[in-house]
């Protein structure tokens, strides 16, 4: 996706690692200790033997590490947690000259190809505020599109959004505010254990403590979706009286970004319970960001994928 470092990793090798490598304080064997650390984060780990020829030749660790292709790495997680990690590596090899020299080169990077990333000292990659939306998009088409029932509402979803882009006016918005609605009452219908078929009944069905942090974040989403059902036009003809101005956009944006990062959105990430046939299937959950559910996810897979 746009902005994130996995669609782009292939450029990094003449972008940052061969003007890294040619650098007066990089030593000979700076790809052996680099491959060492990008192993961990492939999908499939190395060969003992393959491994064992890496860390021993510097030639032949420079070789595996250029022809590492975005696809065999293990998300956009594991690409971060390693240029993190390589940031040692440079300090640990070359000194604060390397280091820096290294620093320079990630920062130009993400600057080239307007990653959405803040790069700050030591060495830390941040997502930007638009990179966490972007990665809110991925994750909701991530988990429609291996859905038949969900993908055609996400589609009108997405639809919507890009309506707003010609016209915002009320009625577009009106709609969006709709659409998004109409999606997290699906998502909501597919978490286990969920009999409701409305968004207000299916956040008082969700009683976990596992899925609200407090009673007030439920009442908010619960408060969202009766203003969806009560103002004149969005869902339902509603109460007229009720309206107290027309909508903006800075509504339709506070609409959107607090809803889709909380359940039911997450709780249709939790895998128990569900069957994900195909490998595509399964790269995609694994390759979601959100921590606690990606264990879980993990989990799943694994035993799934055991069982056959």
């Amino acid at each position: 996706m746009r902005g994130e470092i996995r669609p782009v990793w292939n450029d990094m090798w003449r972008e940052v690692w061969a003007r890294l490598a040619r650098h007066a304080q990089a030593p000979d064997d700076l790809f052996v200790e680099l491959f060492r650390e990008l192993s961990a984060g492939l999908r499939e780990p190395p060969s003992v033997e393959g491994l064992a020829e890496a860390l021993t030749s510097p030639a032949s660790a420079r070789r595996r590490f250029r022809s590492t292709k975005a696809t065999a790495l293990a998300g956009e997680q594991a690409i971060v947690k390693f240029l993190q990690q390589a940031y040692g590596v440079a300090e640990d090899l070359g000194g604060d000259a390397l280091a820096n020299r290294y620093f320079g080169l990630v920062e130009a990077f993400l600057a080239k190809f307007s990653l959405r990333y803040d790069l700050r000292r030591p060495f830390t990659l941040h997502p930007t505020l638009s990179g966490v939306f972007a990665g809110m998009m991925k994750d909701l088409k991530a988990v429609a599109h291996s859905d038949a029932d969900l993908q055609p509402i996400f589609h009108e979803f997405e639809e919507a959004l890009r309506d707003l882009t010609a016209d915002r006016s009320e009625r577009v918005i009106k709609t969006c505010i709709q659409k998004q609605v109409n999606l997290l009452e699906a998502l909501g219908q597919k978490t286990p254990g969920i009999t409701e078929n409305t968004l207000g009944a299916i956040c008082n069905q969700m009683t976990s403590i596992t899925v609200w942090p407090h009673a007030s974040v439920k009442d908010a989403m619960k408060g969202l979706y009766k203003f969806s059902c009560d103002y004149p036009g969005i869902r339902h003809a509603g109460t007229p009286a009720s309206k107290l101005r027309p909508i903006e956009m800075k509504q339709r944006t506070a609409c959107w970004v607090y809803p889709v990062s909380l359940p039911p959105t997450r709780c249709r990430c939790d895998l128990s319970g569900m069957t994900l046939t195909s490998p595509r299937q399964r790269n995609l959950w694994l390759d979601m960001p959100w921590g606690q559910n990606r264990a879980m996810a993990d989990n799943t897979l694994h035993t799934r994928a055991a069982d056959g």
